[in-house]
């Protein structure tokens, strides 16, 4: 666990360097979600690539970038892509950029992700606040992390997502007559989307959205103590007895079109925050 210490605080060495400091918020766009950083005044856009020991997203959509932009006089972080456990990587490789921000003082976290709706109340391009969640990764973030540096292997988990941060964002929502519910994401590993049994079954086990990301951040979020909030975008329908085909495109593009109310929740938020 020294080996990975050492690179947290060498990534973080190398962002400082480059002007990443006195954060006051993070970002993480999802699969088909980037026009986030429309609403920024960019500083500073580095490519995952130049960053040392930095995963590189292989995902199309995910454009890879490391932004610092300002937002009504806040600093903001945004990840432009994320790490997936369908890629190959570790729950380590995945979660590595928010121990990183850890280091660099950031005490807010904004997440956002496309999934599957299975409650028959939701549509293509609705918006979700998660406000719990289920977690079937075959993996966990915190596995063998004995080292002190990283603190309190038992976290709590009661109460996953900041309860501030979920009122202000349907506070915000209202204010912009956006269209909120409140729902539970259950992770998997994926690739594959799910089978008609296994949507039934997630959702019989209490879960409104599916996904294949977030839980991982959230959960090291937790763990080094880091508030943070989740706004899923359904990008297809799954009840079970009304399925039909779907492919990533058409999800990609299904996201593109919620993109920019997502964008404008995230930045009139972070304005209030």
């Amino acid at each position: 666990m020294k080996d990975l210490v050492q690179k947290i605080q060498e990534t973080a060495s190398f962002l400082k360097a480059k002007g990443f400091v006195d954060i006051d918020i993070a970002v993480v766009l999802g699969t088909g979600l980037g026009s986030f950083v429309e609403e920024l005044e960019e500083v500073c856009s580095i490519g995952y690539a130049e960053i040392p020991h930095f995963p590189v997203a292989t995902v199309e959509s995910h454009k890879g970038k490391l932004i610092l932009g300002n937002i009504a006089n806040k600093k903001v972080l945004v990840m432009q892509g994320r790490f997936h456990y369908y890629e190959g990587y570790s729950m380590q490789e995945i979660t590595f950029p928010v121990r990183v921000m850890k280091e660099l003082g950031v005490k807010t976290l904004l997440l956002s992700n496309a999934a599957g709706g299975m409650q028959k109340k939701l549509r293509k391009g609705d918006l979700v606040l998660i406000d719990d969640h289920i977690n079937l990764l075959p993996e966990n973030p915190l596995r063998g992390l004995s080292d002190p540096y990283f603190g309190n292997r038992f976290i709590d988990m009661f109460a996953p997502y900041d309860e501030g941060l979920n009122k202000l964002i349907k506070k915000v929502a209202k204010a912009q007559k956006l269209s909120i519910t409140k729902g539970v994401y259950v992770a998997v590993s994926g690739p594959n989307l799910e089978t008609r049994a296994e949507y039934k079954y997630l959702h019989a086990a209490g879960a409104d959205v599916v996904g294949m990301s977030t839980v991982p951040e959230v959960i090291v979020a937790n763990h080094v103590g880091i508030a943070c909030a989740a706004v899923s975008v359904v990008t297809d329908e799954c009840q079970p007895g009304h399925l039909k085909p779907v492919n990533i495109a058409e999800i990609i593009a299904v996201a593109g079109t919620a993109d920019k109310k997502l964008s404008l929740l995230f930045a009139e938020l972070i304005r209030q925050y």
